[in-house]
């Protein structure tokens, strides 16, 4: 019958594979390869998906050290420009246990670019070496994002003492062996370059611990003790009065600000290089994206000539860089100012 015929040709269409035009079968979901092509787009639209959606709440810059001070002014201006950009960005001031608290809490906290820290060579290197409660391993505890700037340190004396260069000065610390003292902050980078100065010397110094630099100076000025480090940062003006002397600069050479005073390796002392640097870091874990959307606006701002110059008032050199340079440089500095505070000698308290 013809209708039979019919369901039978129905019945056979049914089971015959289904032909393309170009001979192939038909294969689910148009093939393998544009599944994984789709797959592919979608993995890549998410991949910078918290650098799209970063940030959209206010976040929190951690400075270790007390509201004023140069390392603080830098945080302060990197956070301005990083709010003209991101939203709401603020400093918040954690200090105590040799600027460990500070560290601990960033290292402690999300890593989601919400909690940053303003991190030196005292929070990254001499704080865990001293502090062994600190609770942070400083090469494996953060990200590092970018580097800020440097300010140099140099080797002062009270103009009432009798010596004009760095030869001088270690004679006359050997010829008065006790006598001589260098004042320091207290457990903060230039105690460590005051003893290292001394085991390079092999001089009996005596080495007074302060609570902080500009208790240093003003005793300094006022003849209490005869030398010390201090930064560039705050010396300019004591320098430019005739008030405080310069031997030597801790630089590979001379500054072009101070261009009469050698390097401390033109007096002898080769390798003594040292510097106060600043640097943002991140918790470790921090997405790379977020870390590189944070790199490149703080690097914007740092090429700015208005950045520039506040950083040069601050006798700071800005170096934008990347967060790998970043990583490389802090790896070389630590093991030098850990290095340091075991010479030292240095107690927590």
């Amino acid at each position: 019958m013809a209708g039979d015929g019919q369901a039978r040709r129905r019945e056979g269409r049914m089971n015959t594979p289904h032909r393309r035009r170009d001979g192939g079968k038909r294969r689910p979901f148009g093939g393998l390869p544009r599944l994984a092509l789709i797959l592919a787009a979608m993995l890549g639209a998410a991949a910078p998906a918290h650098a799209q959606s970063y940030p959209n709440r206010p976040i929190k810059l951690i400075v270790a050290v007390l509201p004023g001070g140069p390392m603080d002014v830098m945080g302060r201006l990197i956070a301005q420009h990083l709010s003209s950009t991101f939203g709401q960005v603020f400093v918040e001031n954690r200090v105590g246990a040799g600027t460990t608290l500070g560290a601990k809490a960033v290292a402690s906290a999300e890593p989601d670019g919400y909690t940053l820290l303003l991190g030196n060579a005292a929070t990254l290197a001499i704080g865990p070496t001293l502090y062994k409660s600190a609770g942070y391993d400083p090469l494996t505890s953060f990200a590092p994002v970018a580097f800020l700037a440097s300010v140099p340190y140099v080797l002062i004396v009270s103009p009432n003492l009798p010596v004009r260069t760095m030869p001088e000065l270690v004679a006359y610390a050997k010829a008065h062996p006790g006598k001589l003292s260098f004042g320091v902050p207290n457990a903060a980078p230039p105690h460590m370059l005051a003893a290292w100065f001394k085991a390079l010397t092999g001089t009996d110094v005596v080495i007074v611990p302060y609570k902080g630099a500009s208790a240093v100076l003003t005793d300094l000025l006022g003849g209490q003790i005869q030398a010390g480090f201090e930064t560039t940062s705050v010396l300019f003006s004591h320098l430019q009065d005739k008030k405080i002397n310069a031997l030597a600069v801790a630089t590979q050479v001379r500054l072009p600000d101070l261009p009469e005073v050698p390097t401390m390796i033109e007096s002898g002392f080769p390798g003594f290089i040292a510097s106060s640097w600043t640097s943002v870091m991140a918790p470790a874990g921090t997405p790379k994206d977020i870390v590189g959307k944070l790199n490149e606006s703080i690097n914007a701002g740092l090429n700015t000539p208005q950045m520039q110059a506040r950083f040069k008032q601050l006798a700071a050199d800005a170096r934008p860089g990347t967060p790998e340079e970043l990583a490389t440089f802090i790896a070389g500095e630590i093991p030098k100012w850990q290095s340091m505070a075991k010479v030292a000698g240095v107690s927590a308290e």
